[in-house]
Order: structure tokens, then C-alpha cells, then sequence
């Protein structure tokens, strides 16, 4: 299984993002998505999930409002949509496949795309 995440860059305060998530290896609808970051000296946080479908989505808190996730099982590819960046949101953005809600399960990880949000 792999999901290669790419779309990280640098943008400056308030601008937009989009990250994107490529997975293969897997049956792709069958699996929840979802989206990860991890900042400097800090523990990994939940950004984003959505369902096997589209129809359910999933968000932190602080990212309500501001981010959206979305897929397309046809292309087997997520996306995180980032819009009125901050610098807090500068980390490492990494995709995974499970479960998200509730259970929160999650069974693959990629490997991570940086974003950096200047002042």
C-alpha cells in the first residue's frame, strides 16, 4: 500500500493550499481517509477524515471552516483543501486509510508533505 501526499509548499498567511493524496495498493473505496499534521516538537493531530463515500465528513475544531476534504474514488485520491492559512498551521501533512469517526482507526500511513505558512 502506498498514498503519496503532495501539494505542501510555502504560502503566506491567509492564502490556500491544496493537498492531495494519491493511494494505490489498495481497494480504495473501501477505506475511510484521512489527513494528519505533525508541527516541530509537537505529537501528531487529526486535521481531517471523511468516509468510505464522500458523505461523511470529519474535522478538528480548529479547522472548521478553514479546511475541507474531499475525495475521488475514481482517481483514488483524497484531498485537503487549506484556505486562510496561519502560521500555526505550518507542519507536516501526512494522508491515512481506515476509520475514521468514532472508531478512529487507522491501518496505512504515507509519507508526509511539508507546509509552511509565513507571517
Amino acid at each position: 500500500v502506498q498514498l503519496q501526499a503532495s501539494g505542501g509548499g510555502l504560502v503566506q498567511a491567509g492564502g490556500s493550499l491544496r493537498l492531495s493524496c494519491a493511494a494505490s495498493g489498495l481497494t480504495f473505496s473501501n477505506y475511510g481517509m484521512g489527513w494528519f499534521r505533525q508541527a516541530p516538537g509537537k505529537e501528531r493531530e487529526f486535521v481531517a477524515g471523511v468516509n468510505w463515500s464522500g458523505s461523511s465528513t470529519y474535522y478538528a475544531d480548529s479547522m472548521k471552516g478553514r479546511f475541507t476534504i474531499s475525495r475521488d474514488n475514481a482517481k483514488n485520491t483524497v484531498y485537503l483543501q487549506m484556505n486562510s492559512l496561519k502560521p500555526e498551521d505550518t507542519a507536516v501533512y501526512f494522508c491515512a486509510a481506515g476509520t475514521p469517526g468514532i472508531s478512529n482507526n487507522w491501518q496505512y500511513w504515507g509519507q508526509g508533505t511539508l507546509v509552511t505558512v509565513s507571517s
